[in-house]
């Protein structure tokens, strides 16, 4: 008797896992406590797979053998409590496919810069003729290439709620960008908690495979007794010369592995992307090109030609002097320092939305430095008053973006930088920071 499979959200990763359950043998059934987008409903239908949507049947889901879910549902859900309490296994869909494939599995983690790394990474290996897909939190679901035998590597992008249902998948090279205190409400409020979620990446690791990590991020180095895998770890730092791993030498990137025969050198000029934090990302996909057998030309050229993730620090246009950055993709207030650091111009900055828990004091310095006037966009702004009320010109509050858009270009003079970086969620107003992103550069392509 086939063993019954329920998937809880039918997006890319429920749709992609109930190709696979059905490619498996499985007895599948798919629930969207929301709707299901038309893209995603035709290929369950096609595939002949049961489904719902705008509820969860309890008689149908807690009948499981096994249940896959979205990474957006709290574990804190009654729903999920009542599976757990009848002893059915809940997994992610990373795990589910990785249980599939023999794959060499190139996992990247950490608060910020893992779409960037993950992308660049990549963007390198692609350009370079080895056979890798892209999934996890971006591209397409990893289950559905899984489930067309589609590749022999894998870069997955992912967070700490889909590292939270993992627990075989053995990752070849796993990445740790940083961690800094973000979703700490999924983790009660603990960064411990937090932290502990990163590290899973490493759990499966053998002699085999490599930990590469930010030597210079404090938490990552307090908690390196959380690395309970036995993989060769390979640092990567800005401030400092590393014996195995990538360091700044100059204005140089140089990757040292294993041995000084094998080095790669990158002058940081001839990246395509700008800011402290893309030379960490950009160390980081190297480590992981220079592992593969690629000509290290080729992987000096494939940074050469890179284009970044749409909504990170993403050039929009430049008005009577003005340039307009859309940094939508920040999220929390260590996107957001990044996305400040990286300005050498005055700045009019754009920010608010659903709050974390933020605590804004690590950008005073920052702020006070660069930031002339404050566009809030959120409906409380009352955090960001408090934190920066006394140390720029002007702080102003809107309710959407045309008019934070308006606001921001009557402040802004000849070259300065309207930033959109908003250190926080976008629930508040938008569907997600996408929509946050493309309604900005909408009005800014209006003015």
């Amino acid at each position: 008797m086939a063993k019954r499979l329920v998937i809880l959200g039918a997006g890319e990763s429920g749709c992609g896992s109930a190709l696979l359950g059905i490619a498996k043998g499985f007895e599948t059934y798919v629930s969207d406590l929301g709707t299901i987008k038309t893209i995603y409903s035709n290929k369950l239908k096609n595939a002949g797979i049961d489904f719902e949507c705008g509820k969860h049947t309890e008689s149908k889901i807690l009948n499981a053998d096994l249940i896959i879910k979205s990474p957006g549902i709290s574990d804190k859900t009654d729903l999920i409590k009542k599976a757990k309490s009848l002893g059915i296994e809940i997994i992610s869909e990373i795990e589910f496919a990785s249980q599939y494939t023999s794959a060499n599995l190139i996992g990247i983690t950490g608060t910020n810069g893992k779409t960037t790394t993950t992308l660049l990474t990549y963007h390198i290996l692609n350009n370079n003729g080895i056979s890798v897909g892209l999934a996890g939190n971006v591209g397409k679901s990893f289950a559905a290439q899984v489930a067309e035998n589609k590749f022999e590597n894998y870069v997955l992008e992912l967070s700490s709620f889909q590292l939270d249902g993992m627990f075989k998948t053995k990752i070849k090279h796993a990445v740790l960008t940083n961690i800094t205190p973000d979703h700490l409400d999924r983790y009660e409020y603990k960064i411990e908690n937090y932290i502990n979620s990163k590290y899973r990446i490493t759990q499966n690791q053998t002699e085999t495979d490599s930990f590469i990590y930010n030597d210079d991020d404090e938490l990552t180095i307090k908690n390196l007794h959380l690395n309970k895998g036995k993989a060769s770890a390979i640092p990567f730092s800005i401030n400092h010369e590393v014996q195995n791993g990538a360091f700044l030498y100059g204005n140089e990137i140089i990757v040292r592995l294993n041995n000084f025969n094998k080095e790669f050198i990158m002058p940081i000029n001839q990246l395509t992307i700008n800011g402290k934090h893309n030379i960490y990302n950009s160390m980081a996909a190297a480590i992981v090109a220079n592992s593969y057998e690629i000509r290290k030309e080729s992987i000096r050229q494939s940074f050469s030609d890179f284009k970044n993730v749409e909504h990170r620090m993403e050039w929009v246009a430049r008005i009577k002097g003005v340039d307009f950055i859309n940094d939508s993709k920040a999220t929390n207030v260590n996107s957001a320092w990044y996305a400040l650091e990286s300005m050498d111009t005055p700045v009019v900055w754009i920010v608010g939305g659903t709050d974390k828990g933020n605590d804004y004091s690590m950008l005073l310095p920052l702020v006070k430095d660069k930031v002339r006037v404050i566009v809030c966009m959120g409906i409380d702004n009352t955090k960001i008053h408090q934190a920066f009320g006394n140390v720029v010109d002007f702080i102003v509050n809107t309710d959407n973006a045309e008019d934070a858009v308006n606001a921001a270009y009557r402040f802004a003079e000849k070259g300065e930088t309207v930033l959109l970086s908003p250190a926080c969620a976008s629930f508040d107003l938008f569907n997600d920071y996408q929509d946050r992103g493309n309604q900005f550069k909408k009005y800014v392509k209006q003015l």
